[in-house]
This record gives C-alpha cells, structure tokens and sequence, in this order.
C-alpha cells in the first residue's frame, strides 16, 4: 500500500504565508510527478501546481508569481509554499503522486486533503 501524509494547512490572513507538505510512502518503485489540487465548497476540483521527476513545474494561472512547488526525491516528498494569499485561496488543498509501484504497476494516490482558509 501507498500512504500520503500532508501537513501545513491553517488559517492566515490575507498577504500572509503558508507552506504545505506531503509525504508518499509504502511500496513505492518511482515517482513519476506529484501535484497539488483544491476544492472550493461549491467548485470542482482544480489543479494548483505539479512538477515531475525532472522537476519540470506546472502552475494555474491564479497562482503563478505566489505559489512554487518544489519536491525532494529522496523523502518521496512534496511541497508548496503560497505566499501572497489572497481569501480566493481558501480550499481544501490535496496532493497527488502518479507513481509506479513495486510490482511496476503505474498507479495514483490522494492525500487527505488539508484546509487552507485565508481572511480578508
């Protein structure tokens, strides 16, 4: 099994900062990309930013300039570090890993999901 273990949701206010974190473990061969996604109450699922193995970056459009992923291969972890928060930044804040297990079989795991809220 895959566990993914995130950590650094909280409240801040606007402008302030907050890094998030997620750990993959378990029986894990390879990790292709990990990502960060978020759900606002009423809205979809939305990508926020992802980087692959080569640490090549993807981010949205709202969060380009404020947020940087960044990833340490040897910890199988992943972060994010918003700054600049603004109240439309308030969602429950998931990570992703596309990875291949150790039976080679290519698979994918969800985080729990960590509540980021940002006051005006």
């Amino acid at each position: 099994q895959v566990h993914m273990a995130e950590s650094g949701g909280g409240l801040v206010q606007a402008g302030g900062s907050l890094r998030l974190s997620c750990a993959a473990s378990g029986r894990i061969f390879s990790i292709n990309a990990m990502g960060w996604y978020r759900q606002a109450p009423g809205k979809q699922r939305e990508l926020v930013a992802v980087i692959t193995s080569a640490d090549s970056t993807n981010y949205a459009d709202s969060v380009k300039g404020r947020f940087t992923i960044s990833r340490d291969n040897a910890k199988n972890t992943v972060y994010l570090q918003m700054n600049s928060l603004k109240p439309e930044d308030t969602a429950v804040y998931y990570c992703n890993a596309d990875f291949v297990n150790s039976d080679y079989v290519r698979n994918e795991r969800w985080g729990q999901g960590t509540q980021v809220t940002v006051s005006s």
